[in-house]
C-alpha cells in the first residue's frame, strides 16, 4: 500500500476492549459506577478542601489538585470507552484522537510532578516542622503547581505533535480503546524510532526525575522517623506518608510497566488491562487512599455537615 500523508485520515476506529456483547454490559455497567466513584469522589474532595478552613493547608492544597487533574485525567478516557462499549466499533476523529491523547499524556505528567511535590511537602513538615509554614508558603506552592501543568503539558505537546505529522499507511484502526501512544505509532508508515527514543527519554526523564525527589525526600523522611523517641510520634509520621506512599506506588507501578519499553514488546491483552488500571481505576482510588484513613478529612466532613445542618435548621 502507497505511503498517504495523515491528513487523509479523517477518523480512526477504536476497537474496544472486546467484542462479547455480554462482557460489554458488564465492563460498561462496571466502568460507569466507577466514573460515577471517581467524579463524586474527586469532586467532593475539591469541594471539602475549599469549604473548611482547617483544611487550607499545603498538603490538602496539593491534594485539592490531585483531585481536580484526577477528576479531568479519567474524564479524557472513560466516556468514549464507555461510548465505546456500547456502539463497538467506535469512531473518532483525527482531531479528536490526538486531543485525547494530548490532554491524557498531559495530564499524566504533571501528575508526577504533583506527587513529587507531595513528597516535598512531607519532607519539610517532617524533618523541619518549625520551618515548615514558612518554607511551604503559598507562593511556593502555587509556583510548584503551576511549573507542574506547563512542564507536562509542554511536554505532551512535543510528543503529540510529532506523532501527528507521521505518515500513517495502515488501516486507520486502533486495536485498543482510547488513543495511546503505542496503538498509533504502529500506524505509521514510516520508521518511528527516532520518535520512539524522543519518548522514552521524555517520559523517562519524568520518571526518574519526580522518581528521585520522591525518594530522597522519603529517605530523609525515614531517617528522621527512626530517630524519634516517641512511638506514637513514629506512628503519626508513618500515618502521614501512608497513603502518599500507596498512590505513588500504584501509579508509578502500572506508568513504568506500560511505557518504559520497546514497541517490540506491546501486548494488546496485557497492556489494556494495564492502561484500565490507570485510567479508569487510579483516578477512582486516590481520593478513597487519602481520605478513608484519614481522620483531619473525616473530621473536616463531619463539620461542614454540622454546619449545613445549623444552616437549614434556622
Amino acid at each position: 500500500m502507497d505511503g498517504k500523508n495523515n491528513t487523509d485520515y479523517s477518523n480512526f476506529i477504536l476497537m474496544g476492549l472486546t467484542d462479547f456483547e455480554d462482557v460489554q454490559v458488564v465492563l460498561f455497567s462496571l466502568f460507569l459506577l466507577i466514573y460515577l466513584i471517581t467524579v463524586l469522589g474527586n469532586a467532593g474532595m475539591v469541594l471539602l478542601i475549599h469549604l473548611d478552613p482547617q483544611l487550607h493547608t499545603p498538603m490538602y492544597f496539593f491534594l485539592s489538585h490531585l483531585s481536580f487533574l484526577d477528576l479531568n485525567y479519567s474524564t479524557v478516557v472513560t466516556p468514549k470507552t464507555l461510548e465505546n462499549l456500547v456502539t463497538s466499533p467506535t469512531f473518532i476523529s483525527f482531531v479528536g484522537c490526538f486531543t485525547q491523547m494530548y490532554f491524557f499524556i498531559s495530564l499524566g505528567a504533571t501528575e508526577c510532578f504533583f506527587l513529587s511535590s507531595m513528597a516535598c511537602d512531607r519532607y519539610v513538615a517532617i524533618c523541619n516542622p518549625l520551618q515548615y509554614p514558612v518554607v511551604m508558603s503559598r507562593a511556593l506552592c502555587g509556583a510548584l503547581i503551576l511549573a507542574s501543568y506547563v512542564v507536562g503539558f509542554s511536554e505532551s505537546f512535543a510528543i503529540v505533535f510529532c506523532i501527528a505529522t507521521l505518515h500513517f499507511c495502515k488501516p486507520n484502526v486502533i486495536h485498543h480503546f482510547f488513543c495511546d501512544l503505542t496503538p498509533i505509532l504502529i500506524l505509521s508508515c514510516i520508521d518511528t524510532h527516532d520518535i520512539e527514543i524522543m519518548i522514552f527519554i521524555l517520559a523517562g526523564s519524568t520518571l526518574l526525575v519526580s522518581l528521585i525527589t520522591i525518594s530522597v525526600s522519603y529517605g530523609f523522611i525515614l531517617t528522621t522517623i527512626l530517630k524519634m523517641k516517641s512511638t506514637s510520634g513514629k506512628r503519626k509520621a508513618f500515618s502521614t506518608c501512608a497513603s502518599h506512599l500507596l498512590g505513588v506506588t500504584i501509579f508509578y507501578g502500572t506508568m513504568i510497566f506500560t511505557y518504559l519499553k520497546p514497541n517490540t514488546s506491546y501486548s494488546v491483552g496485557k497492556d489494556q488491562i494495564a492502561s484500565v488500571f490507570y485510567t479508569i481505576v487510579i483516578p477512582m482510588l486516590n481520593p478513597l487512599i487519602y481520605s478513608l484513613r484519614n481522620k483531619e478529612v473525616k473530621q473536616a466532613l463531619l463539620r461542614v455537615m454540622q454546619r449545613r445542618e445549623r444552616v437549614l435548621g434556622t
